[in-house]
């Protein structure tokens, strides 16, 4: 009998702690222990997409995977709570050390004051990658991993950009001339990205940015290459089918690391927090009917 209580008391022990798809799980400590961190270049004005080059025309290597001494990427407390800065001064990013693939993020940002080359005469700039998958470094800027991106830019928070290869489909009006395809819940899906007639760039349906030191809450929902963009409580864009281009062939992409960009300005995070999904909640699971 005293066996069959303890059994019954080590399993209930088990359960309560294990963790469940309705707990959120923090993403935040002061090491940054669930993250790594890379740093590719200081870019300059000019940059052209090529390896950069020492004054004596040598191929500068990137900084690499968790080099010590940049302080590109530091936790500080505020009121109290730990707070994510990130310098901006060096292209980069954090990377979660798990894959994620259905899943509900949630953080708060707000822009520091400082800009750098080759940004500093341009709109303050970072995002939010997600299902990232391949080696670091392989786009344009010789920083980030293959994937999608919520768009985290002053007064452009929740665009959509594919990076590399990556393509999807999003709720949009058409583009037209010079025009990009803007996101509206009511609209058809259009497809975008790479082997597509449209690039892969979309505008979020409105901007409903905070003012200048306030801080926004940033929501990506994900589930079997579904993915909804939320911003300050708004959904401001709706996705679907996630997918990528290797060696001609079209690949689902619905599963991978996260990546947090420093892109050349100061910005800050807290309260990033995960909860892995068994479906697509309800309020969401409506704008794919």
């Amino acid at each position: 009998m005293r066996n069959s209580i303890l059994f019954a008391l080590i399993t209930f022990l088990f359960l309560s702690c294990s963790t469940t798809p309705d707990e959120w799980e923090s993403l935040m400590d002061q090491d940054l222990s669930k993250w790594d961190r890379y740093l590719s270049y200081k870019h300059q004005l000019g940059y052209d997409g090529q390896q950069p080059k020492d004054a004596d025309g040598n191929l500068i290597p990137p900084i690499g995977l968790n080099k010590d001494g940049f302080n590109v990427f530091t936790v500080t407390e505020d009121e109290g709570e730990e707070v994510l800065k990130i310098s901006g001064e060096i292209y980069g990013c954090l990377i979660t050390k798990k894959e994620y693939a259905n899943y509900h993020l949630r953080l708060k940002m707000k822009w520091g004051d400082k800009k750098f080359d080759p940004r500093k005469n341009l709109l303050m700039d970072s995002g939010i990658l997600y299902h990232s998958i391949g080696p670091l470094g392989a786009e344009y800027w010789r920083t980030w991993m293959l994937s999608q991106e919520f768009q985290v830019m002053e007064g452009h928070l929740g665009d959509y950009w594919s990076q590399i290869t990556s393509a999807i489909d999003v709720r949009a009006y058409l583009p037209e001339y010079i025009m990009n395809p803007v996101a509206d819940v009511n609209q058809p899906f259009l497809a975008m990205g790479q082997d597509e007639e449209i690039q892969g760039f979309c505008l979020r349906s409105g901007n409903y940015e905070k003012a200048p030191g306030e801080w926004n809450t940033l929501e990506l929902v994900c589930f079997d290459g579904n993915s909804i963009h939320i911003v300050n409580g708004e959904v401001v864009m709706v996705l679907r089918n996630s997918r990528y281009i290797k060696d001609g062939e079209t690949l689902p992409l619905d599963k991978g690391k996260i990546q947090i960009q420093s892109e050349a300005a100061e910005v800050f995070y807290k309260d990033i927090e995960i909860k892995e999904l068994d479906e697509m909640p309800e309020d969401f699971a409506v704008y794919y009917n």
